[in-house]
């Protein structure tokens, strides 16, 4: 009789488990010699740590049979080359595609599978909490991350061609439409701060640069002041790694010694510090939790002090940034986006004006 796996297990590759906090491998009778002689193996505090120790002193596997033995290699050799930020989310839609793939044959998966799974994923949403949106997006980024890893079964040699590229067409989502005017900006900007220095003018100092430059928020946090230059900010993509020089204006110029003069610390190398002289964004994890936590209470004063009565993150002032381009060509510039068609169809959200005919 095989033994039902703990919940917090399951959707674990085989013998993993979870306890006191950190991630183990049970290591088979006999096989202790290959692991520094323990029963008990500890992979590491977090699941990204995990896989990146597992991979380490694992080959990869001659032959993957399963879904699951594939979802396995996937997470220790391609995840933890994403963004630090994507980690534990795709860890989580790993197990959840684990949870009900796991078992199948590599060779078995067919597009009816994926279009059962996105409508099973639906309903339950639907029987939880009456909504259906959260279960039909998550149901999509877990189909993203299938395909891209069928696509690497693909390039591994483990089948010889992708079961449902091409062949499913799930219903999209509707991009975010606000579109930020500018007179929310003018308000959101002339929130009172008593002090020279502090978040608001911080933020504000932000928000004058996002929309002059499009830049991605990590890329803006990641900003040094020797990054300003003579000629500009130039500027590496940490998405992309494309090069960019944000060439000066008098605007851009202003909004940069705001900047500085918002700063807790002034000899920090970063542009926006918070009071150690350190960079909001932690590089580990991905996330700028304090500068979220800053942007969130000045939204609030912003609701509550101005007569802006709609909340806008930061991303659509990057689409305001785009939005307000004369072209779209100069709107995919300031993005640095690859492909113009991301910023037409995601970016660009300023109603088009046409001329009436006659």
């Amino acid at each position: 009789m095989v033994r039902k796996r703990n919940a917090e297990n399951k959707g674990l590759p085989g013998r993993w488990r979870h306890y006191h906090s950190a991630y183990y491998y049970l290591v088979p009778k006999g096989l202790e010699a290959q692991w520094d002689g323990k029963k008990q193996f500890k992979l590491g505090t977090t699941l990204p740590e995990a896989h990146r120790i597992w991979a380490a002193r694992m080959e990869a596997p001659a032959n993957v049979r399963t879904i699951g033995e594939l979802l396995d290699r996937y997470a220790h050799e391609v995840v933890p080359e994403k963004a630090a930020s994507t980690h534990q989310q795709q860890g989580i839609w790993i197990r959840q595609l684990r949870g009900v793939f796991g078992a199948m044959p590599i060779d078995a998966l067919e597009p009816q599978h994926i279009y059962q799974y996105v409508d099973r994923r639906k309903r339950k949403k639907i029987e939880e909490s009456g909504k259906t949106t959260g279960g039909k997006v998550s149901a999509h980024r877990e189909m993203e991350l299938l395909r891209h890893a069928f696509t690497k079964a693909v390039e591994w040699g483990y089948i010889k061609a992708h079961p449902f590229k091409g062949e499913v067409r799930l219903e999209g989502e509707a991009p975010r439409d606000r579109y930020v005017e500018d007179w929310e900006v003018i308000e959101a900007l002339s929130l009172p701060n008593m002090r020279k220095q502090g978040s608001v003018l911080a933020i504000q100092s932000y928000i004058r640069i996002k929309l002059l430059t499009g830049l991605r928020k990590g890329d803006l946090l990641r900003l040094q002041v020797a990054d300003c230059r003579e000629d500009g900010i130039h500027v590496r993509t940490n998405k992309t790694g494309k090069r960019v020089i944000y060439a000066w204006t008098p605007e851009l110029k202003a909004a940069v010694n705001s900047a500085k003069a918002a700063r807790p610390v002034h000899i920090a190398p970063f542009l926006f510090c918070n009071r150690r002289g350190e960079c909001y964004l932690d590089e580990g994890k991905g996330r700028p939790s304090g500068w979220k936590s800053m942007w969130q209470r000045f939204m609030a004063r912003v609701l509550k002090e101005t007569k802006v009565t709609e909340h806008f993150t930061d991303h659509d002032l990057r689409a305001k940034c785009a939005s307000d381009a004369n072209t779209l060509a100069h709107a995919c510039a300031l993005l640095a986006h690859a492909d113009a068609r991301t910023t037409e169809a995601i970016y660009r959200r300023r109603p088009e004006r046409v001329i009436p005919g006659r």
